[in-house]
């Protein structure tokens, strides 16, 4: 097939040749080209005529328009309660955590009630009526607000039980000598040297000379290592919170004040140094400056203190 193009401006012609598979394709082409079009001002007439109700096309292409937009309903409303289940099982999980949430906020010393500040809405989300997208985005604000919630209780928490652990630490809680009988015990006894009632400040070990002296309590700062007339060669550690050890007629120190130092480390050995009647340690504990009976801090009720020993050996150690 052969056009001829003749342009009067230019005075020429052209001559346009197109075979049969050329033709055929241009036919094709073209085609779709129409098909595309009327697809889309069929979408337009439809949509306009159903959406601005024209008197005879808004009547025909009503049902379905109406179709369409029940099937689009469907999808959501599929979808809506989809999230609505999910919503539930979210809440119903929350309320679980409420339990375990008061029994560890009483070992940590916090208020339950405090769990509850949140005011909770309880039941399940799906009921026997749809839910509206408002009802579910105010479902997820409060269970936004209860996480968050929950999440600084448990901050608080870990807070409190962190202290806790840290204080049991502190407590004196480890036999500063691991070899040896516990004599004369905390309180009122006949002093050895005097003869006359006098209170005994500490509790004393019975161990051989040069027996490691270790730190009872966690760790804390050396305020004092020097030798003093009745403590005789002493340590003195402060571990805060007005907790305080000593360490008391020993041969040798070991450490020098200002030092660190920790948990079961070695202070000193075991001497009969100062205003003593044989080798021991006198281990004593003061709280604010307070004297307070070793025995309750180190669990004595599996030591052999002097007050269960036959009468006679109780004084036989020194201060």
């Amino acid at each position: 097939m052969h056009f001829i193009i003749t342009d009067e401006r230019l005075a020429g012609t052209r001559t346009l040749r197109l075979s049969g598979a050329r033709l055929a394709l241009a036919f094709a082409a073209f085609s779709l080209l129409l098909l595309v079009l009327a697809g889309m001002l069929y979408h337009w007439v439809v949509q306009k005529s159903a959406r601005e109700g024209w008197p005879v096309l808004g009547t025909l292409v009503q049902p379905l328009a109406s179709d369409e937009l029940a099937q689009r309903d469907r999808f959501l409303r599929e979808n809506v309660d989809a999230m609505a289940r999910k919503l539930g099982e979210m809440q119903a999980k929350m309320m679980q955590l409420e339990a375990p949430g008061e029994r560890v906020s009483g070992l940590a010393g916090v208020n339950p009630n405090e769990l509850k500040t949140v005011p909770g809405r309880g039941g399940a989300l799906v009921s026997g009526r749809p839910l509206s997208m408002e009802e579910l985005q105010d479902t997820l604000v409060h269970l936004d607000e209860l996480a968050d919630h929950r999440k600084d209780l448990l901050t608080v928490m870990e807070t409190r039980l962190f202290d806790q652990r840290v204080n049991k630490l502190m407590i004196p809680t480890q036999k500063p000598v691991q070899v040896g009988q516990v004599g004369s015990a905390f309180g009122w006894r006949i002093d050895p040297f005097t003869g006359r009632s006098a209170l005994h400040t500490g509790l004393d070990f019975r161990a051989d000379p040069g027996t490691a002296i270790h730190a009872a309590a966690a760790g804390g700062v050396v305020v004092a290592a020097e030798t003093h007339f009745a403590y005789g060669n002493m340590v003195e550690v402060d571990h805060g919170n007005d907790l305080v050890t000593r360490y008391a007629h020993a041969s040798r120190l070991l450490v020098k004040k200002g030092d660190l130092v920790k948990r079961g480390q070695k202070l000193a050995e075991v001497g009969s140094s100062g205003r003593s009647t044989g080798p021991h340690l006198h281990f004593e504990v003061m709280v604010q400056g307070v004297y307070q009976d070793p025995h309750k801090f180190l669990g004595a009720r599996n030591l052999q203190v002097a007050a269960l020993l036959p009468p006679g050996q109780s004084g036989r150690v020194g201060r």
